[in-house]
């Protein structure tokens, strides 16, 4: 594996997702293609999408229903990509999804892993390896980001941190796609701050190149503490991605985030 490889490996899965070419993203020209439903798409996306943005930098490629493909067309040729994802623009993108019940729901930055930089770090605790045969017990509110309750299936490999017999920390690593796993991590607050998630987030990055699997890792661009601990882990930013979604599915989750 290496470092071209692994983009490689996203943009084809990018692609994928939003129903394009893997060159699509590198033209260097703004782009607008139908969504449509496709089963190697990552398991967690509800397609097809009403709207979903994505830019690795030089151009942006937007895959949308078709009631709001000459919209995004003229959205994405009137501002540059970093302006695409940010206000004051955001709000023009809101203010049309909302006439077809759409509201903006999620806006990530993601992360792959470069391989001139990571590498094992120390950790001051032991750190263990688990398979799913050790995560019976694991699905609790303190685990949420390194493992999912609703998609057990594709919890595939994790790393943990013991402290006299008592985990304190998961890293976990999703099977999100056939080629692809996306890692997760928590640490109980009592541990942050320690070097122990970049510790756990990096072993759990090469066992699965080992495995033939390429990692990512996804923070939204307001978690300083994920995005630093990405960059921290050997990993460097990718992709940016905003997704839309009905209404009710946004109110939802925000009922989700308000109950912890």
């Amino acid at each position: 594996m290496t470092n071209s490889r692994i983009l490689e490996i996203a943009l084809q899965q990018s692609a994928v997702d939003l129903n394009c070419a893997p060159q699509d993203f590198c033209s260097g020209t703004a782009k607008v293609v139908l969504s449509r439903a496709n089963p190697q798409a990552r398991r967690y996306l509800k397609l097809p999408f009403f709207c979903d943005m994505v830019s690795y930098g030089s151009n942006v490629v937007v895959s949308a229903d078709e009631r709001i493909k000459d919209f995004m067309e003229t959205y994405i040729r009137r501002c540059p990509p970093e302006h695409c994802f940010e206000t004051p623009q955001l709000h023009l993108l809101e203010r049309e999804f909302q006439k077809y019940g759409q509201s903006v729901c999620f806006m990530a930055e993601y992360f792959l892993p470069d391989l001139d930089r990571l590498k094992p770090l120390s950790c001051p605790l032991e750190m263990r390896l688990l398979t799913p045969h050790d995560f019976a017990e694991l699905y609790l509110p303190q685990w949420s980001n390194a493992l999912c309750r609703k998609r057990k299936e594709l919890d595939r490999l994790a790393v943990a941190a013991v402290d006299n017999g008592t985990i304190v920390a998961l890293a976990g690593a999703s099977a999100d796609c056939d080629t692809m796993w996306q890692i997760g991590i928590d640490v109980l607050p009592a541990y942050r701050r320690q070097g122990i998630a970049a510790a756990l987030t990096a072993k759990l990055a090469l066992e699965i190149l080992a495995r033939n699997r390429v990692p990512f890792y996804c923070a939204a661009w307001s978690n300083i503490p994920s995005v630093r601990n990405a960059v921290r882990s050997g990993f460097r930013p990718a992709w940016a991605e905003l997704t839309a979604m009905d209404i009710k599915t946004v109110s939802d989750l925000q009922k989700e985030q308000e109950n912890g």
